[in-house]
């Protein structure tokens, strides 16, 4: 009988979720639709020092942002609840209980202390990565190498201890992982890794494995980070007797820089200004702001369908895909094994292609919202007409109005370059017979009746209109370049047109 796949995303609440988490997000949410299984959030909050306020309601919002809802949440909980691991804190001291029993983990009451100096030994000694393990804990104070008694006696004093799993000390440990196939790994590079810390709490090796299991996890699709620790983790699955109902591993490959040298950071991002985290974020605590894909003019069905492409190809010449279209199209087998480059222009493309797709009144209701923004105002239908002539020429919804402000702000400046060059005595005569032609003009002042004025205005006057046409631009717009000048003169409408050719005529001077 074939089981219902089971996945799930996990993050820490320890600041912005990452864009590569919300990669790991996506590909969950994809895989569990293709399959009809179930998608589920947990909130891995073990790390109490490292818990950061707002930071969990930021997972939801941005999850929510992008259309990536899990039916299984702490907002939204199913029937393998708590989904915060502070709130499951009870049930992970039996399972380390039941590995001491069974011999497959063990107290350790060493302080800070002791494990900097068995550390300081080590180096010393020039082993290149001093740990715990199954060679140095023979040295150490541990249940391994303190009498029954003793040990006892501790527990009952209360004295600190953590609990850390015995690692084999010869021993092969396989996986299979669907993208990367046999991984073995000898256990003599593994350290004992603590399980549960000395505060009660589990570490995260201890409790995603109680989760998954309780949760019925199915498949762990998660960051290459974590492919060090899949060894270790078969091991606990093996040593709590679940071995047979393990999910699958699928390690995703890294997101890397730019230039693909190196794993990709914050810093990095920070330097060359593009976001990496889906929404903006300020630290509470440290004041630390961050930029976000949101604020920074990206449409989320742009902003999936990047993340979809870094690391995963549908296998043919396809590019843009709806969410419905990823999911029909998602195969955990087309995932690569290697980093992929984060390329925001490619980012910036797509966002491109999904704005041109907007309507035109849906773009006019954002250039609206950033023209109120800055006090002034407008009609939906004339936004929406603007929207319309600027959207094949900009990235994001922001710059339309950043674009497009001599539409409603006449210019009192005109690019000097551009005059110089094409304002000239032609230029002059033309555009003083178009106010003329606009003077007498009584029909509706569509960009064809605009287009038709101009060139009786030239033919009157004898002189070429495409030798002109750059300087009337200047003259209406203050710029040497723009979106269809037709379209604007319509939108402007004729009293407008005319006033603003009046300022031009008289302010700008002729070039000896």
């Amino acid at each position: 009988m074939n089981q219902t796949v089971r996945v799930r995303f996990a993050p820490s609440p320890t600041g912005a979720l990452h864009i590569g988490g919300v990669r790991t997000a996506l590909y969950n949410y994809l895989f569990a639709r293709k399959t009809g299984g179930k998608f589920l959030l947990r909130i891995e909050d073990t790390d109490q020092a490292r818990f950061v306020p707002g930071a969990e309601e930021y997972i939801q919002e941005a999850l929510a942002w992008l259309g990536i809802s899990p039916e299984e949440s702490p907002w939204h909980p199913g029937d393998c609840g708590p989904y915060r691991q502070s709130e499951r804190k009870p049930m992970y001291m039996q399972y380390a209980l039941d590995l001491i029993e069974k011999g497959h983990a063990y107290y350790a009451f060493d302080t800070a202390e002791e494990l900097e100096a068995m550390r300081e030994r080590l180096t010393a000694a020039r082993v290149v990565s001093p740990q715990y393990n199954s060679i140095t804990r023979t040295q150490m104070k541990n249940s391994l190498t303190l009498s029954e008694d003793e040990v006892k006696a501790r527990l009952a004093f209360g004295e600190p201890y953590v609990i850390r799993i015995k690692i084999p000390r010869k021993e092969e440990v396989r996986l299979h992982d669907m993208i990367r196939g046999w991984v073995v790994v000898h256990s003599s590079t593994l350290d004992d890794k603590v399980l549960m810390k000395s505060d009660g709490m589990p570490t995260y090796h201890l409790a995603n494995i109680v989760d998954d299991h309780l949760m019925k996890i199915t498949h762990v699709i998660r960051g290459e980070e974590w492919l060090p620790s899949a060894p270790l983790h078969v091991l606990l699955y093996r040593y709590l007797g679940w071995e047979d109902t393990m999910p699958q591993f699928a390690h995703l490959p890294l997101l890397l820089k730019p230039d693909g040298n190196g794993k990709l950071s914050k810093r990095d991002a920070e330097k060359q200004g593009f976001p990496i985290f889906p929404m903006d974020w300020k630290d509470p605590v440290t004041g630390e702001t961050a930029m976000g894909f949101r604020e920074a003019g990206y449409l989320p069905e742009a902003v999936l369908n990047f993340l979809a492409f870094l690391g995963w190809n549908p296998g043919d010449e396809r590019e843009l895909f709806t969410l419905d279209e990823l999911v029909e199209a998602f195969s955990i087998e087309r995932i690569g094994k290697s980093g992929t480059k984060f390329d925001i222009n490619k980012a910036k493309w797509y966002n491109e292609q999904y704005l041109r797709e907007k309507t035109d009144a849906e773009l006019g209701a954002f250039l609206k919202a950033d023209i109120e923004k800055d006090g002034l105002g407008i009609s939906e239908d004339k936004a929406a007409k603007i929207a319309h002539i600027m959207k094949d020429r900009v990235t994001f919804p922001q710059d339309i109005w950043r674009d497009s402000k001599f539409m409603l702000i006449a210019p009192t400046t005109f690019d000097q370059e551009v005059a110089s060059k094409k304002w000239n005595q032609e230029a002059v005569s033309v555009l003083t017979q178009y106010m003329e032609e606009l003077e007498g003009f009584t029909e509706e002042f569509s960009p064809e009746a605009a287009k038709a004025l101009l060139e009786k205005a030239a033919e009157t006057t004898g002189f070429k209109l495409g030798k002109v046409m750059q300087a009337v631009r200047l003259a209406v717009t203050g710029l040497g370049g723009g979106p269809d000048l037709m379209a604007v003169f319509s939108i402007l409408g004729k009293e407008e047109l005319a006033k603003r050719i009046k300022f031009a005529l008289e302010t700008l001077s002729i070039q000896s």
